[in-house]
Formats: C-alpha cells, structure tokens, sequence
C-alpha cells in the first residue's frame, strides 16, 4: 500500500506527463509519444489490467521484440504491483517453457511473431489464463482514454519493495534461475547510472539493446525517468541505426560485440554526421574504443554489473583507468574476498561481493541458492575481480562454479550447453569453454570424446545442439578429442582444458 514514502516508476511517468508534456518520449515506427501520451497510454492499459482483478503480485509474461508496449507495462505493473517475467525471445521453446513453468504467470504478451509460441504455451500451461499479442488483441486491454479516472489509474496498490521484474539468468544444474528484482531496485539503480553518466531531458537513448536485459531496462527506462528519449528499434541493424543517431540526433546507446565492430565497417562505406553522440558504452576491445572515439564525436564509457545488482554497479570513461571496469558506484558497497569469505586488501584477487540497495531479492524458488548467494550478508557474484588503491574495479574472470561465457553480450552457462551435448548418443564427455572470438568478443567452444565406435562431425554436434537450446548458446566452435584431462578426482579438468584448447 502506498504511503508518504513510496516512490514508483508510475510516478516518473506521471511527473514527465506534467514537467515534459509535448517532449517526446519514444520515437517508434516513424511517430513520436510525447511525456503526456505515453502516460496516457499507460493510464489506460491500467485501468484495462485493473478489470481483470489480478491479485498483487500477479506475473505477467512478456515474450516480444523491443516496442512501446514494454514501456506501457512497465508502468502498469508499477502502479498495480504485477510482476513481469522478461523472457529472452531467443530462447528455445523447451527453455520458454521451463521460464514460464518456474514463475506461473497468469497473463503471457507476445509480439506477432511469437503468437503461435504463445498459444503453445497457453494451451501446455494451465496457470496461464490468457495470451495477448501487441498489434493484436493487446490492445483491447487498453481502456479508452474518455472512460479512464484519475482513481482508476493511481499506483494505490503499488509496492516498490515486492517483485517488480524477474529475468532468467544463472543456471544451476542446467537450468536458468529467476533474478527477482524491485521496482526500488530498478529506480535507484537506473537514477545512480543518469547522475554518473548526466543523463536528462536533452537526451536521446537509440533504443538496440533488448528490454528484456537488465542494460535494456537501465538504459531505457533511465533515459525515459531523465525526461529523455527512448527511439526505439526492434533488432538492430547497422544502417537504421546509423540513420536515426542522424536523423533523432542520438546522443547516448549501449553496445555489446560485434555492434561498435558492424558500425565502423558501416562508417567506412559512407560519410555519416554522428555529432550528436555523446555517450556510449558496454564491453569492447581497445582498439576497438580507441577507433570509435577517434571517428565520432562521443566517450566509450567502461562498466561492470549483473542482473543481480540491478545492473551497474562500477562504470567510468574508458581510458580513465585503462583495464579497469570503472570506479566503484556510489550505492553498492563492493568487496572482495576469498574462498573462505574473508575480505582482503585492496590490490588483492578474490570474489566479487556487493551489499547494498542494488541487490536483488534472490532467485525466484530457490530457497537453498539464496541461502548460499547471500552467506555472511553479502551477494556473492561468482565474479573474480580486485579494487585497486583509488577505488577501480578490475574484472579477472569467473569462480569455477558460476562459470559464464558472454558471445555479444548474452550469458551462457556452460553447464546448459554440456547437458545438451551429452545428450547426443555419440558423445561421451564433454567440456564447454570461452575463447577468444573476433566477432563476438567470446566465443563458445566445445571440447568433446566420442563414445567407442561411434562417429559424428563438428557441423552435426553443432546443429544438435541449437535444435535443444538457443541458437546463441550452441557451440561455434568444436574439437574432437582422444583422452579429456581429468583430475585426481575424476572430475573434468576444466584450467587444463582452456590450457590445451582454449587459445
């Protein structure tokens, strides 16, 4: 129940729809939603969700490309304290399953091309009561503007304290687990990131990255609570984007490999007038940053984060502190420590641990993770890293058990791409690794023994694969081997193997 303390993200929109009226707040499609129309907007897809009577805490499922409609529910659930489950559209169907099996939302929203997956799952899921698809039958949930009040639409039920979103992320024994987040999470986190970058009402967020990922949802959700512009792009292409940074005059994006790489390939073609950019930022290469800033106008701004934290938990401009992931944040209390969770010195290689504000509420259904995520008071990161003597964060790796490989931006478990290799007949151990990948920045590597007698190539191991998982998480790369290294134990191991095959 709201009180004289509560803050919410309906109340941006509210706040933007008064001090920003006629401003624009998303370019889509070639048309501007002002402040006031998008909270207009969101005024009616409340009142709409409202003559549903979903309890609080109702999830709500979302599976779609980047539109408007995100924004919409994002306010909605704000206001009415729903739950929305972002579910990466690039999961397979048995991976889209298991999510919406995990979180038992009522209500599914998909985007047209993920409408026959929808009823799929409408039909196998009986906690789902209805399927809705944007451009489609969404949109009669939005109750006319004319017949919507001012007490219909009031965040009188809203939390900031319960679950506001839920993403998919770390995998233990094989399947992803639900990062929960708060609305307070996302607030505070989003308003840390627009005071570190000075985002505000001038800017303009070329909308590429998934708001379905917890960069998505800082970005684009800071940038709309800065009074600023979302231009939204349903996948990215190398051209429109360089179009709109022109034409919307972009001045702030994020980037995950290869998408810095695919636009200087696409600026080398043509002459293109980027004066308006003033910041971007993600995980790059060197070379790669120093040629960008060199070329445009704008700062490549270094990070570090994780669903976990609510995203950004250290950040600066690139070359401040060269190999740096940036000076640590003014709302996360970052340590590090060993294996016994002591905390060390500064200068000194441990775990990533982080309290604070900005860390999440657990991992949805699994009590016993939480209870070890957060031993001692703290959220183990399963990072490895070292704060140096002025408070730089320096990233150096991953602890054995929460392993991850990163190909453009996305996580891959290794454990998820193991199960699925060793289900095919042919294989008899298996060992998943991160290389280096020229593309992608990393790139997925499956080291493999064959069974006695059995015979099978890279391209069908390959293909095996992305028929049981995402398509990004599939090997890129595959070697056959003899013998894989074991350890005393009798386990995989995995150092000796990145050793031998992972240059």
């Amino acid at each position: 129940m709201t009180n004289q303390h509560t803050l919410t993200l309906f109340d941006f929109f509210h706040r933007n729809a008064l001090l920003n009226k006629d401003q624009c707040a998303i370019h889509w499609d070639k048309q501007d939603i002002s402040h006031s129309g998008l909270y207009d907007q969101t005024r009616e897809l409340i009142s709409g969700l409202s003559a549903l009577d979903l309890a609080p805490g109702t999830r709500v499922a979302v599976l779609a490309k980047n539109h408007p409609a995100f924004f919409h529910l994002f306010g909605a659930a704000s206001a009415l304290n729903l739950c929305l489950v972002l579910i990466n559209r690039r999961l397979s169907a048995e991976e889209v399953s298991y999510i919406v099996e995990d979180t038992t939302p009522e209500i599914l929203v998909c985007d047209q091309d993920m409408e026959d997956r929808g009823q799929t799952l409408l039909a196998e899921n009986d906690c789902l009561k209805s399927c809705f698809t944007i451009d489609g039958n969404f949109s009669g949930l939005y109750k006319p503007a004319g017949e919507v009040t001012a007490g219909e639409s009031s965040p009188a039920q809203a939390d900031p304290g319960a679950p506001f979103v839920i993403i998919h992320t770390a995998a233990v024994q094989g399947k992803p687990r639900g990062a929960v987040l708060s609305q307070e999470n996302v607030i505070l986190s989003n308003l840390q990131m627009n005071h570190a970058l000075g985002l505000d009402g001038t800017h303009a967020y070329l909308n590429i990255l998934p708001l379905f990922h917890i960069m998505g949802i800082n970005f684009g959700l800071g940038t709309l609570m800065a009074g600023g512009k979302n231009v939204i792009v349903e996948k990215f292409t190398p051209q429109q984007s360089l179009d709109l940074i022109r034409e919307q005059k972009i001045t702030v994006f994020g980037s995950f490999p290869p998408i810095l790489t695919t636009l200087l390939e696409q600026i080398e073609e043509e002459t293109c007038d980027l004066s308006s950019l003033k910041i971007v930022a993600g995980l790059e290469m060197p070379d790669t940053v120093k040629k960008w800033e060199e070329i445009t106008s704008s700062t490549f701004w270094t990070m570090y984060g994780q669903t976990e934290t609510s995203g950004l938990i250290s950040f600066s401009e690139y070359f401040k502190q060269p190999g740096s992931a940036g000076a640590v944040s003014s709302l996360a209390n970052i340590a590090i420590a060993d294996d016994m969770d002591n905390l060390l010195p500064p200068g000194t290689v441990g775990e990533i641990i982080v309290k604070g504000p900005l860390v999440f509420q657990g991992y949805w259904n699994a009590d016993d993770l939480n209870a070890f995520t957060f031993r001692q008071g703290w959220h183990h990161t399963g990072d490895l890293g070292m704060i140096d003597a002025n408070g730089f964060l320096y990233f150096k790796g991953r602890k054995a058990e929460k392993e991850l490989i990163k190909p453009g931006g996305e996580n891959v478990f290794p454990a998820e791409v193991e199960k699925a290799v060793l289900t095919h007949e042919a294989v008899e151990t298996a060992c998943v690794i991160g290389v280096p990948d020229p593309k992608f920045g990393e790139g997925i590597k499956a080291v493999i023994t064959l069974a006695p007698g059995m015979k099978l190539t890279k391209e069908e191991l390959i293909r095996f694969t992305g028929s049981l998982i995402a398509g990004y998480k599939k090997p890129r790369y595959v070697e056959f081997i003899d013998e894989m290294p074991m350890t005393d134990d009798g386990d995989i191991d995995r150092p000796r193997v990145k050793e031998l095959y992972g240059k």
